[in-house]
């Protein structure tokens, strides 16, 4: 199984996907740290800010040398340059806040799976055609569960996950599984600001963990 293959696979399978920027260091690699001490084996970075590329190398390097079995994925991707510096840097996977042809063609040429934002049929059906297999629902809650349900027929080869507004409801949650989604990405309201701002590192553990349970009760 190609790597590309693994992380479609392992996405489904882990069925939350934390994202999550900070621009201090430490507390980027100690988010890093209660997550996958809670359990999780994937996760995405955002590129938001200046101290974006730097944070990430130091926690590919942690990965390396204390996580050996996780994902590390970029987001907020937009242009081909992005993507090859994030890429040269070691990330697993890249997620693109849209559909930006370019950076699928670095992705390509790297064998690595890149994953477009969409939020239209027009949208998903091009992405499709680019060789897309799994799309990031994004804004998800301008979209809703309901936008799932009513396209879902219409790409049955295709992956989902919502991004934006999914919050750690358990309701919210099962109303995405039940539309037909494969996985939901969860940023601020799992690693919130307040969190991030406190240094409650034990706190957002213990709300990974319980978003964890709460999609394997789902998901059954």
């Amino acid at each position: 199984m190609s790597k590309k293959e693994t992380i479609l696979h392992k996405i489904p399978e882990q069925a939350l996907l934390p994202l999550y920027f900070d621009k201090d260091e430490t507390v980027s690699l100690e988010v890093l740290k209660a997550l996958y001490g809670a359990g999780i084996r994937m996760v995405e970075y955002t590129n938001r800010g200046e101290a974006a590329l730097s944070n990430f190398k130091k926690m590919v390097a942690l990965r390396d040398s204390e996580m050996k079995d996780l994902l590390l994925g970029i987001g907020t991707i937009k242009n081909k340059e992005m993507a090859a510096t994030y890429i040269e840097a070691g990330a697993d996977f890249i997620i693109c806040p849209g559909l930006v042809e370019e950076v699928a063609e670095v992705a390509d040429e790297n064998d690595m799976l890149w994953i477009p934002g969409c939020m239209t049929p027009s949208e998903i059906i091009k992405a499709e055609n680019m060789g897309a297999k799994m799309i990031k629902l994004f804004p998800g809650d301008m979209l809703g569960p309901g936008f799932m349900s009513a396209i879902k027929s219409l790409f049955p080869n295709l992956l989902f996950m919502p991004t934006g507004g999914v919050s750690l409801d358990r309701e919210n949650i099962q109303s995405w599984f039940d539309a037909g989604v494969c996985a939901v990405g969860m940023g601020s309201k799992l690693v919130s600001k307040p969190l991030l701002q406190a240094k409650d590192y034990t706190k957002i553990q213990e709300m990974t963990k319980k978003a964890l349970e709460i999609v394997s009760e789902i998901k059954g």
